[in-house]
This record gives C-alpha cells, sequence and structure tokens, in this order.
C-alpha cells in the first residue's frame, strides 16, 4: 500500500476531520445524561454501551 504523505493545510484539514468524528461520536456517552450507544460488529451481536472509551476504540 502506497503510503499518502500530506503537508500544511491538508494535513490539518485531515486531522480536524478525524478529531470531530471521534468527538462527535464519544460526546454523547458523557455526563450524567449520556446516552447508550450501540456499536455494530463484523461478527456477533451488536454492544450496547456508555462507554466513551470504548466508543472511541471502534472508530476506524
Amino acid at each position: 500500500m502506497a503510503k499518502d504523505i500530506k503537508f500544511d493545510i491538508e494535513a490539518r484539514d485531515g486531522l480536524k476531520r478525524g478529531v470531530d468524528a471521534l468527538a462527535n461520536a464519544v460526546k454523547v456517552t458523557l455526563g450524567p445524561k449520556g446516552r447508550n450507544v450501540i456499536i455494530s460488529k463484523s461478527f456477533g451481536a451488536p454492544q450496547v454501551t456508555k462507554d466513551g472509551v470504548s466508543v472511541a476504540k471502534e472508530i476506524e
């Protein structure tokens, strides 16, 4: 697989998109009014969790 090297604004924009995607997935689990999140995997039953770390680990 070829490496994709980015510099300057293009690199910052890519990082920002990734951080925003992670933050949007995790923020619903935070606080006393945190909601449940369903994590769908390719094997087994879906997992229901309120744990932000588990959600963050499943983000690709």
